[in-house]
Formats: C-alpha cells, sequence, structure tokens
C-alpha cells in the first residue's frame, strides 16, 4: 500500500469509527474494524463483504474509498461501477464519485473514456477557490496528479490569479518527480514569494539526479535574470546554484555583477561569503573581501571585511600543508590590523590568532607567551575570555618547557569554573600533559573524575583516555610501548605531524606485541585529516572498523569516516553506508544521535 492511501486509510478509518455509534446504524464496532484490518492485511475478499455492508449503512460515505478500492484490486470492475454510478445518483453535486468513475475506466484500460470523464468536471469548475481545491484534492486521492495539476492551472485561469495554490503544485511535481515543472513553479513563485527561497535550496538537491538537472536549473534562471535583472532572489538563487556544483567563483562573479550593477552597499555580497567558508572556498572568499575593501573605509564593511580577510587566509594557510613565508606575512597583518585598531577587546582574536601562528606554526612560543600573558591585561575581558586565554597560555607553557606553569594554570582555570565546559576542558589538558610526561597513574584519576563532565565530547574523549591507560600498563612491555605514544601524541601537539607519524610507525619495531594498534591507527588517521591528506586518513579508518569491531575507537572512527566521505570525499553514498553501520552497530555511542540525524539529511527525510 502507498503511503496516499495508508494515508486516506487512517482518516477513513476515524470517520467511520465516529459513524458506527450513531443512533439507528445497524453496523457493530467489531465489524467496522474488522474490516479496516482485513483491508491492510491485504485481504480484499474478506474485507469487501464487510465494506460493501459498510458502505450500503445510512451516513457511511467514509467506506467509500476502501471500498472502491478494494474491488479495484480484485478487479471486480462492473460491481465497482454499478456501486459508483449509483453513489452519482444519490450525490449529484459531488465530484468524487465522477472522479473515481473515472479512475474505474482508466484501471480498465479506458483511456478514452476516463480523460473525458475528468475533462469534463474541470470544464464545469466554479469560480470558487473552495471547490477548486476540493477537486484537486478528490483527483490527488485517486492518484490521479497530472489531472489535479491541470485543476489548479485552470483555478488561476478563473480567479485570474497566478501566485495562489503554489504550495499545493509544488507538492506535486515534488511527489512525481517532476524536476522541469518543480524548477519552473518555483521560478514563477519566487519574483512574489522570496521565503521559498530556503525551501528551494532544501528541496531541490533530494530531486535533483546530477550535474545536468544543476545545469538545467541554472540556464532556466540566467532567463529569469535576463527579464529581472535587479531581482536580488534570483541572483541569491543562481549563487546557491553555482555553489552546490562547487562552482565558487562563478558564483561570486555574478555576486559581484549585480553589486555593481544595482551600487549597492555590499551587504548581499558580505552575507554570501560566509558560504565560500563554509565550503572551506577560501581563495574565493579572499577575493570576495578583497573587492568589499575597494568600497573604501567608510563603507559599514570595510572593517568587518578586513578581520575576515585575515581569518580567511589563516584558515586558507592552516588547512594544510602551509607555507612558513606566507604566515610569517599574516602575522604581520595581524600586527598591522592592532597597530591600527589598538589592542583591546575588539582586537583580541587577532592576539588568538597571532599568538597561535607564533607558538606552533613560526616557532615563536616565547613570543606567543608575551602575547598571551599581555591579553589578559586587557580591560573589559569576561571571566571566559580570560579563562580561555589563560587554557592557551598553558599549551603554550608546555611548548616553552614549563610544565609546572601549564599545569598551575589549568589547575586555577578548573577551580575557578568548576563543573563548567571550560573548568572541564582545562582538567582535561592538565590530564593529557600528565599523559604525555607518562605520569599515567596521575593522569587515568583525573580523566576518571571528567567521566560524568557534562560535556559529552569531553567526557567521550576522557574515558577513552582513561580505557587507553587501563589497558596499556599491565606490564612493563605495555608501560614502554604507552610512553612511546605519548610521545607520538607530544609531537603531534606541538605540530610535528611528519615526526609524530614516525614515531607511532616505530612502536611495533620496538615492541612488535602491543596492543595499541587500533589506537595508532586512530592518531595516524587524524594526523592527515589535518594535512588534508584525506584517502589516506579514509584508508586506515577502514581499516580500524574493519579490524577492531569491539574497540574503543571504532565508533569514533565510524563517525570520522562517514564526516570525510561527506564533507571532503564527496562520496554521500559512502558517507550513508558509514553512518548507518554507526547507527545499527553502536546504539550506544556519543555519535549515534549526530549520525541518525546526518544520514536522514542525506537519505532525504523530513524536508
Amino acid at each position: 500500500m502507498n503511503r496516499l492511501l495508508l494515508f486516506l486509510l487512517l482518516i477513513f478509518t476515524v470517520n467511520a469509527s465516529a459513524q458506527i455509534f450513531r443512533p439507528g446504524q445497524q453496523v457493530a464496532p467489531d465489524e467496522s474494524a474488522l474490516a479496516v484490518q482485513y483491508y491492510q492485511d491485504g485481504d480484499y475478499e474478506k474485507a469487501v463483504v464487510l465494506l460493501e455492508k459498510l458502505f450500503s449503512s445510512p451516513n457511511n460515505e467514509a467506506y467509500f474509498d476502501l471500498y472502491f478500492t478494494a474491488l479495484i484490486k480484485l478487479k471486480r470492475y462492473e460491481v465497482a461501477e454499478k456501486a459508483v454510478k449509483r453513489a452519482i445518483k444519490q450525490n449529484p453535486g459531488s465530484d468524487l464519485y465522477p472522479i473515481a468513475l473515472g479512475k474505474l475506466y482508466q484501471e480498465r484500460g479506458d483511456i478514452q473514456n476516463a480523460s473525458k470523464v475528468f475533462n469534463d468536471i474541470i470544464s464545469r469548475l466554479p469560480k470558487d477557490e473552495f471547490k477548486i481545491r476540493m477537486l484537486a484534492n478528490n483527483f490527488y486521492r485517486f492518484e490521479n496528479y497530472d489531472f489535479a495539476v491541470q485543476t489548479f492551472k485552470q483555478g488561476r485561469k478563473l480567479l485570474n490569479n497566478d501566485q495562489i495554490f503554489v504550495f499545493e503544485l509544488l507538492n506535486i511535481y515534488r511527489f512525481k518527480k517532476d524536476k522541469a515543472m518543480l524548477m519552473q513553479e518555483y521560478l514563477d513563485a519566487m519574483g512574489a514569494m522570496p521565503q521559498l527561497l530556503a525551501q528551494a535550496q532544501s528541496v531541490l538537491p533530494l530531486v535533483f539526479d546530477d550535474k545536468s538537472d544543476y545545469e538545467n536549473f541554472q540556464a532556466a534562471i540566467l532567463k529569469k535574470i535576463q527579464k529581472e535583472p535587479d531581482a536580488e532572489i534570483y541572483v541569491q538563487l543562481l549563487t546557491w546554484n553555482y555553489i552546490q556544483q562547487r562552482e565558487f567563483d562563478m558564483a561570486l562573479r555574478q555576486l559581484i555583477a549585480y553589486d555593481k550593477r544595482t551600487k549597492s552597499d555590499g551587504t548581499m555580497l558580505f552575507n554570501a561569503v560566509y558560504t565560500f567558508v563554509d565550503n572551506s572556498a577560501y581563495e574565493t572568499a579572499i577575493k570576495a573581501y578583497e573587492y568589499l575593501l575597494t568600497k573604501g573605509k567608510e563603507n559599514q564593511y570595510y572593517l568587518p571585511s578586513k578581520i575576515e580577510l585575515l581569518n580567511t587566509k589563516y584558515n586558507l594557510q592552516l588547512s594544510g600543508k602551509y607555507n612558513v613565508t606566507d604566515l610569517d606575512l599574516l602575522a604581520k597583518d595581524y600586527q598591522v590590523l592592532m597597530e591600527e585598531n589598538g589592542k583591546n577587546k575588539g582586537t583580541l582574536f587577532a592576539i588568538k590568532r597571532l599568538a597561535n601562528l607564533q607558538a606552533y606554526y613560526l616557532n615563536q612560543p616565547s613570543k606567543a607567551e608575551i602575547e598571551l600573558e599581555a591579553a589578559l591585561q586587557l580591560p573589559g575581558l569576561t571571566l571566559q575570555d580570560i579563562g580561555q586565554i589563560k587554557l592557551d597560555l598553558g599549551d603554550v607553557y608546555i611548548l616553552t618547557n614549563q610544565p609546572w606553569e601549564a599545569f598551575l594554570v589549568y589547575e586555577q582555570v578548573s577551580k575557578q569554573f568548576e563543573g563548567q565546559p571550560i573548568g572541564n576542558e582545562a582538567r582535561f589538558r592538565s590530564a593529557k600533559l600528565s599523559f604525555y610526561q607518562g605520569n599515567f597513574e596521575y593522569s587515568n584519576g583525573q580523566c576518571l573524575v571528567l567521566k560524568s563532565a557534562t560535556s559529552q565530547l569531553i567526557a567521550n574523549d576522557a574515558l577513552n583516555l582513561s580505557l587507553l591507560i587501563s589497558d596499556n600498563i599491565q606490564t612493563p612491555t605495555d608501560s614502554s610501548a604507552l610512553k612511546m605514544y605519548a610521545d607520538a601524541e607530544m609531537l603531534n601537539f606541538r605540530n610535528l605531524p611528519a615526526q609524530s607519524v614516525k614515531k607511532l610507525d616505530s612502536i611495533a619495531i620496538a615492541y612488535p606485541q602491543n596492543s595499541l594498534s587500533d589506537a595508532i591507527m586512530m592518531s595516524k588517521a587524524r594526523i592527515f585529516i589535518k594535512t588534508n591528506e584525506f584517502q589516506k586518513a579514509a584508508d586506515i579508518l577502514k581499516k580500524l572498523t574493519e579490524t577492531f569491531k569491539d574497540g574503543i575507537w571504532t565508533d569514533d572512527a565510524l563517525f570520522t569516516l562517514a564526516d570525510l566521505y561527506e564533507k571532503k570525499l564527496n562520496d554521500i553514498v559512502q558517507a550513508k553506508l558509514y553512518f548507518q553501520k554507526l547507527i545499527t552497530d553502536y546504539p550506544g555511542s556519543m555519535f549515534s544521535a549526530e549520525a541518525r540525524k546526518r544520514f536522514r539529511t542525506l537519505r532525504g527525510d523530513g524536508v
């Protein structure tokens, strides 16, 4: 039974249930329920006997759909025809029964007479919005979607309103997967109803099959823009369409052309750039911000564009293998920004970004330490600002070989923000530092406290570290292998990925019988993701999930693998496969709720 019939079944079951208690009714309640049950089970022979009795009783028109459909399923066309024609005589003002007669002709293969019946009904359509909707709904009820569309279109002519019945037609076109008409209806309606943009952006990707659909839509949008060049909504739609094809420069070209043509202040373009950044199209975003800067300092987006330009360059440089010379120039840009605008709460982001570059990329951790210590003295900072700066400073103290200072800072923050996310983060960083130093017992103790943290991510990370330690300190050999693993993690913390991978690979050589294989694989995968070597990471994660089905990292690996396929390797089929595997095989994982949400989105549910 298709979902339409199921929907109708529920409606008429409720209606029928209400009917059986009317005075003088000769139908027993159990007969009604039994008839419905037979119908649901597909036992039409038994269902039709009871449904005939129910439909023949007074005021039980609600059973018509079930009775008629059961007769059609049994191919009892003559009985169905008599029942329909009798209903037409008894209800001369209803369109339902003539449509059912047309449906019967269709089932018999008599398309000519069916069309004649349907067209006759539509030709007598009154200039009445309610009756137009009722007729279209009756066509939809009997799965005659083309005639439902015809009814709505005729209704538009009668009412002289091209904007009416938009949502009904969109629903039918989507249900039929009529891509051409769905695109056209969105385009025709969106000029007057720009709020449809978000819906179109959600629905169309679920209907489109490949690049050719986006190209066809692009051609249709361009025709609209030619007719209405100043309509912002169509430029937004075209930009979105280019982004779906990952043609970011083409999207930017359209946005700049529109901005110049309308002599805009840049609002639309500035808002659109975030989409480029979200899609890691950093180079396109940089071009957009550079264009916005040409509007001059008096423009409201000048300073925000300058700030976001630096942030985008920062993301670009740190998104994979970086060039120290370029990072040095970026650091100078942040310094210029602070010189022009001062060091204050408004430029705190620049101070932190500069310190991060100095500490992890430019081999200048001492300078980063000075920047962050000075930042703590800035006026107007919130307690959260100060706590976060201290966490960053604690990390830098590790780089400048001051582990005791790092411990003190982490301890300050964990006590000041006891039970809060930032406090739990400080305690976990303290546990990680102990781990790096080989103080496994203390690290494990800190992790056990964090297993009940309110932040699920911190709790999960703490649990994983605790299990890692517990499973690998049983013998001196295990502890020695774990110390090598901790050294490798420390190298990764210092942003020395190649050295970290080399250290991880050497563990198996030094300790062939170690039990760290899954942890080593997970660490290497994360390093490769950080260095934009996505296929390498995927290959390792696949092996991990296949080899260690009960490991502590397996659910984490499955989620990371699915995320990689969705966002980096652009393979939705594989992404759905691994999200589903996580949901099915590891229902208790902290990742299962998010995996379920992402899987349903990729499958197109709920839109």
